[in-house]
């Protein structure tokens, strides 16, 4: 499994860019991606209402002079890079706590650039392994409206990690959530940043 993050200027993948992508090698975890891209011409910031939907240069930490930052790598440069590292890993699943959304972004890069690619159908996202184990334990998952309210924070506190930094981060959420994905699945750590924080024992059960 490769566990991906995708930090974007919005939430449509045909009007917004990829800015950043974040990724682990679940198997070997030491093999990490990260890189950074500018903005394609004519796509859209999401710029949130003000009150309840935050900018998405809020949510990420990108200011406006870094996503048109020229210097970068293009959107299709950085896919490139991307897929090459994609090629070194093993098994090439995508997961993570909603993978579904940065699959369609890379989807979506992938058809403006012309690059080979395809929107992957078999996906694994964190947010279903939670919700799983909640109910393993004969706990009622946390609902909002009737339904899962299971954010990524909760999840990394169930399993005895901190939040996640604000702001987001492509790459620190791809190690939370391969670290969350192993502490679920194994009931053990996965990576070097996370042994300060002790393994709840009912994921070790």
């Amino acid at each position: 499994m490769i566990v991906v993050d995708v930090e974007t200027s919005g939430m449509d993948p045909e009007k917004s860019s990829i800015l950043s992508i974040g990724a682990v090698d679940f198997s070997n975890p030491e093999n990490q991606f990260y890189a950074e891209c500018y903005m394609w011409e004519g796509a859209e910031i999401e710029e949130g209402d003000g009150k309840n939907l935050k900018c998405a240069l809020e949510v990420n930490g990108f200011s406006r002079e870094e996503v048109h930052d020229k210097t970068k790598n293009s959107e299709k440069q950085l896919l490139e890079k991307f897929f090459t590292w994609i090629d070194s890993c093993e098994e090439q699943t995508f997961g993570g706590q909603n993978p579904f959304f940065d699959n369609k972004f890379i989807a979506a890069a992938a058809k403006r650039g012309n690059l080979s690619w395809w929107l992957w159908d078999r996906l694994i996202d964190l947010h279903t392994l939670g919700y799983t184990h909640y109910l393993k334990r004969g706990l009622t998952p946390p609902l909002r409206n009737k339904k899962t309210s299971i954010r990524l924070d909760s999840i990394l506190v169930y399993v005895g990690l901190p939040e996640e930094p604000k702001p987001h981060h492509a790459l620190t959420g791809a190690k939370v959530e391969a670290e969350a994905f192993s502490r679920l699945l194994f009931g053990k750590n996965l990576l070097k940043d996370f042994t300060q924080y002790p393994i709840p024992q009912y994921l070790k059960e």
